[in-house]
């Protein structure tokens, strides 16, 4: 079996789209593959909100987060002819510079004085990335939820970087009210820990218990309940179940992150940007997702539609909502398959 490799790179001076320099960052990111002698060979995988480059590890990662079945020798993303890099988003939590990270100028985490990024400051970081290892055009940016609005960023901000996107189980706009209603949701719940001193907490024993609580109201949200009623009856030995996945989240996922991530949320909409695409499109969405419902469908593809991008539409027919890309993969990797060697 073919191992994903973990890397890094670091940016100096990384100039935000609000002017404000960060003098230090640093992108973590996986590689499945070789990189071709012509360099033509990448996909980017753009992982979602609270998964990270590990979701092309080869069956190494459960949950929601998952694309082993989809990345890998010989699946739809065939790591046999593709280079796949899943790069950890600036703000995360999985190796990326984030809130836990020193800030140089006080040499303390920089916790709630993390500035204020965009979708298009986080694929800017990508964008350098794969400048340093050589890629300038490459073949397709994939990847669900937030993975997704970073594949739409991509296809209006670099519009000839890529001959594809597949954004899955995603939408190209967020509402502002909608982000920056999370965002202080997060932050209000976060606050009733004694532990959260504003989101200064690293030294003061941590937030385990509330991210574990967090974490366990969304994945019941992306569908954990109908995935674990396939294997389970009992509802004590479900909500256990439940209960174990979200503490091995909340143990490798920093508090502030979800406030970060969520706040670079605000503003988001490619819409009006949809003349600018250049990329083959295939849009995804799941049947049950109840953040990403098809009832959003219509709108999205009458739209790219109308702005002469060469779109396509695939509904997944799953009972596991939001989590649905991953664990029924196997309902939707033909149609990715079809869509990545219609690229050539």
């Amino acid at each position: 079996m073919m191992a994903a490799e973990a890397r890094r790179f670091d940016i100096k001076n990384f100039r935000l789209g609000s002017g404000a320099v960060m003098p230090e960052v640093t992108i973590a990111y996986w590689t499945l593959g070789t990189l071709s002698p012509g360099r033509d060979n990448v996909v980017l995988i753009t992982h979602g909100f609270t998964s990270g480059p590990q979701m092309i590890s080869p069956g190494g990662v459960t949950g929601e987060g998952a694309w082993s079945q989809l990345v890998g020798p010989g699946k739809p993303i065939d790591t046999s002819r593709y280079f796949a890099v899943c790069p950890n988003m600036l703000g995360s939590s999985y190796g990326s510079t984030n809130a836990a990270s020193i800030d140089p100028a006080t040499g303390r985490p920089y916790g709630p004085r993390f500035p204020d990024i965009t979708v298009s400051d986080i694929i800017a970081t990508q964008r350098l990335l794969l400048n340093d290892l050589g890629i300038d055009r490459f073949v397709a940016v994939v990847g669900p939820s937030y993975g997704g609005y970073q594949a739409f960023q991509w296809a209006v901000d670099y519009p000839t970087a890529m001959r594809g996107i597949a954004p899955i189980v995603t939408s190209p706009s967020v509402s502002r009210e909608r982000s920056e209603t999370r965002a202080a949701n997060f932050r209000a719940t976060l606050s009733q820990n004694p532990n959260w001193n504003d989101g200064d907490y690293y030294d003061t024993g941590g937030v385990l218990d509330t991210m574990i609580d967090i974490r366990v109201a969304t994945l019941k949200i992306y569908g954990i309940e109908a995935r674990l009623k396939q294997s389970m009856t009992d509802p004590k030995e479900i909500e256990a179940a439940i209960r174990k996945e979200a503490t091995q989240w909340a143990r490798g996922f920093d508090a502030n992150s979800l406030i970060i991530l969520a706040n670079a949320l605000r503003g988001f909409d490619v819409t009006p940007h949809f003349s600018e695409i250049q990329a083959k499109v295939l849009f995804v969405l799941s049947r049950t997702d109840q953040l990403f419902p098809p009832e959003i469908a219509p709108g999205v593809m009458n739209g790219l539609e109308s702005a002469g991008v060469d779109a396509e539409y695939f509904l997944l027919d799953s009972d596991l909502g939001h989590s649905a890309s991953g664990l029924d993969a196997h309902k939707w990797a033909p149609r990715l398959r079809q869509f990545m060697e219609s690229l050539g």
